[in-house]
This record gives structure tokens, sequence and C-alpha cells, in this order.
């Protein structure tokens, strides 16, 4: 696993072990993701929701985001983010919180430009980040979501609408605005 481009580029990334622990974004599914909103990056502030390994907050950071939040409620992934960030020289404009993603979203005040959610699949994990993020997202901003093939998502959650899904083998990404 390694960051695509950007300042950051090439550096190999520390994951969690075991696959019933954590499912790594695949290299094209993160470079779709990030052709997504590739133009919506410079300057932003992200949120990087079920965070695991960092991946998707630090390709975010490396690509110009001028800051991240990332979100997980495992210790050992924590662990990993921070020490990714320390490797990719990004630790500066990131904030790691050991939480329950949920109960974040919840509870906190701030706004987001961009939120990423790649959660475990098939809890319903998703539905529920969607459900909570309204009004946690800035006026322009876009959520993207990392998912398997098919899984029931709403058109509408709160202010957002579903804007458009992109299939990559047996992965889907799902873009609201």
């Amino acid at each position: 696993m390694r960051v695509i481009t950007g300042s950051a580029r090439g550096r190999s990334l520390m994951t969690l072990e075991g696959g019933d622990v954590v499912r790594p974004t695949t290299d094209r599914v993160k470079e779709a993701m990030f052709s997504i909103i590739q133009f919506e990056l410079e300057g932003r502030c992200v949120l990087d929701l079920f965070a695991g390994s960092g991946q998707l907050g630090i390709e975010a950071l490396s690509r110009g985001a001028e800051k991240c939040t990332f979100v997980d409620s495992d210790a050992n992934a924590v662990e990993v983010v921070q020490k990714n960030l320390e490797h990719t020289n990004l630790k500066e404009k990131s904030i790691v919180l050991k939480a329950d993603s949920l109960t974040y979203i919840r509870t906190t005040t701030d706004v987001f430009d961009i939120v990423i959610i790649d959660p475990p699949y098939g809890k319903g994990s998703l539905q529920k980040a969607l459900s909570l993020l309204d009004g946690k997202l800035a006026p322009g901003g876009v959520i993207v979501c990392e998912m398997p093939l098919k899984e029931e998502i709403p058109e509408r959650a709160g202010g957002l609408n579903l804007f458009k899904r992109y299939r990559y083998g047996k992965t889907e990404l799902a873009v609201y605005r």
C-alpha cells in the first residue's frame, strides 16, 4: 500500500494485520476516488471516517488538502495512522482520534469540505453515518463512500443527494453532494 501522488508520492504505508480486521482500498479504487474529487482537494478540510490505516486521508493531504481528521475506534488502527502520518511528514496537518465514528459525527461541531467514508462492510455503518452528516458538511462539500457492489444506500440523506455511483469490480464508490 502506497501514496499514489502528491507531496508523499510513492511512500509505502503500514496496514493493520488480518484480513478479517481490515480491507485496504486498492490502488485502482483509490485512484478513481481521487480522480472524482481532484479539483476539490486543494486547501480543504477532510474527515476520514473509519480511518483504518489512514491511507485515504493521507492521500488527500498529499494531494493538497489543508487538514484531515482521522477517526477510528480501534487503538491499533489509531497507532498505524499516527505512524503513517509521521512516515509521510503529514502529521502537522492532522488530527487523529480514537473514537467511534458514529459517536464522533453526532457530537462534533466541526464542519468539513470533504468526508471520506470507508466503513466495515455489511454492518449498516455507512447508512448510519450518512444520516448523521447533515449539517457537518460545508456548502459545496462532498461525501465519497466506498462500499461493496450493489449495497443499498439512500438517494437522499438529510440535505444530501446521491450524485453518482461508480463501479470498480466488486467495489462501488458513491458520491453525495
